[in-house]
């Protein structure tokens, strides 16, 4: 069985711990591993291989957690990864991942920011799924609601067969839904054979199915596959469930009681987190005291505060929209930074300069690039650093430095076998993030 894990979704619910270039999926919420991981580590019992679906921003974020996860070395190494430039929804990500593959091969869609707790339970859900799967059928698993949830999809259920299907309902009819017994919640989890949803896509949605075999073709094939963005673009955008799932007449359900949430709000993430005795839940490295305060939610992080009641969380989403117009930095990246080479961390930023910790991985280096607007000072604090400045390479040791004026081609590498930490001081006018014209780069970006 091969698991098609789905990283999509920007989690704006969860800011400021989800930001775009650092989603749910991938911020260290349980355990101090993040729901991706638990993900991978959960179906490791079950699965050959592993086919991540990912943003090519986020490539590097499910990369690095793949390797830190505790899986064999041959499932990380054997990883396969399709890097979509933008997302046109599920039904399009899971076809391109399926046009790679043998029309038999077992397929488990997961999407990687759900948590599911009971495991034995999932585990005999999933062997049924397969088994169903096996006699032609496009499975669907259904969660047995614990709540009146109006953010949910429902699915009617007649044992294995499902009656209908409806997205969202109002809390009157959700909560109707919950006492009747036969509606489940839509998980998002799907099990099939590769060939068998190509087949039912072309039948319901033949622009989606021509337009990924097209950009499949335009593509370059190998491990990583990256669909070019005008390819991208051209594909209808539309879920798996409306395109496929709700017309098919080859569906069944497994149902099941897993334990499952898809941590979508603080409220969400508050039952499964150590809250004090005030019921509050608090997320911060810092010491947070509270005086008469119950029932709150408080998430602090290195350049942002958010303070809510319990129960009104969803409306995280109306803040990120406000911040996006007002300070866009804050709904797109932390203070920290992941990188394909290592990260880096913004010590301070005023008119005039900026101050930064860069750490570079063994063996990984920065793109050859240069800055139009600034100078930059490099100080090894650990390891040792290969610098490139025009034609000129040199290495600099710990409490050595070196300059770089504004305009020269210049790159950071480190050829060591510990990880090399450097502060850079920027100086000038404007010392954005934009402001890079790369010449060279080993992660093909612009």
């Amino acid at each position: 069985m091969i698991n098609l894990v789905i990283c999509g979704g920007s989690g704006t619910r969860l800011w400021p711990l989800s930001r775009n270039l650092m989603p749910k999926q991938f911020a260290k919420l349980i355990n101090n591993k993040s729901l991706f991981q638990l993900v991978v580590e959960r179906n490791n019992a079950f699965c050959d291989d592993f086919y991540v679906i990912s943003n090519i921003d986020h490539f590097f974020l499910a990369h690095d957690q793949m390797d830190a996860s505790e899986l064999n070395k041959r499932a990380i190494k054997d990883t396969r990864y399709m890097l979509e430039p933008v997302g046109r929804n599920t039904a399009p990500a899971i076809a391109l991942a399926c046009l790679t593959l043998k029309e038999d091969d077992m397929v488990l869609v997961s999407p990687s920011d759900h948590l599911i707790k009971n495991h034995s339970e999932y585990e005999k859900a999933v062997v049924r799924a397969s088994r169903l799967a096996e006699q032609g059928n496009i499975v669907v698993f259904g969660v047995k609601p614990s709540y009146v949830e109006t953010g949910y999809g429902y699915i009617e259920v007649d044992g294995e067969n499902v009656v209908s299907f409806t997205e969202k309902p109002d809390a009157d009819t959700a909560q109707t839904y919950l006492n009747s017994g036969n509606y489940y919640w839509n998980s998002g989890m799907f099990c099939f054979r590769a060939g068998k949803f190509l087949e039912e896509l072309q039948k319901y949605a033949p622009e989606i199915y021509d337009g990924c075999k097209t950009a499949l073709e335009n593509a370059p094939s190998s491990q990583y596959i990256r669909i070019a963005v005008e390819d991208m673009l051209k594909i209808p955008e539309d879920s798996i469930d409306y395109s496929v799932i709700e017309k098919c007449d080859c569906l069944k359900v497994v149902v099941s009681d897993l334990g499952w949430s898809d941590v979508g709000s603080f409220d969400s993430l508050s039952a499964e987190l150590e809250n004090d005795k005030n019921n509050n839940l608090i997320i911060s490295n810092k010491y947070v005291a509270t005086i008469d305060v119950k029932d709150t939610i408080v998430v602090d992080t290195d350049d942002a505060l958010l303070i809510c009641k319990k129960g009104s969380s969803q409306k995280v989403k109306d803040v990120v929209q406000r911040i996006k117009k007002e300070k866009p930095e804050l709904a797109n990246i932390h203070m920290t930074a992941y990188r394909p080479w290592g990260t880096y961390t913004v010590l301070e930023n005023t008119y005039g300069y900026k101050i930064k910790r860069i750490e570079v991985k063994p063996g990984k280096k920065l793109s050859l690039q240069r800055h139009m607007h600034r100078s930059e000072h490099w100080i090894v604090v650990s390891g040792t650093a290969t610098v490139t400045v025009g034609d000129r390479t040199t290495m600099v040791r710990p409490n050595e430095s070196t300059y770089i004026k504004m305009g020269e081609m210049h790159r950071l590498a480190n050829e060591g076998k510990i990880p090399l930490v450097v502060i850079e001081a920027q100086v000038g006018e404007y010392t954005g993030e934009d402001d890079i014209i790369r010449a060279e780069d080993d992660y093909d970006r612009d």
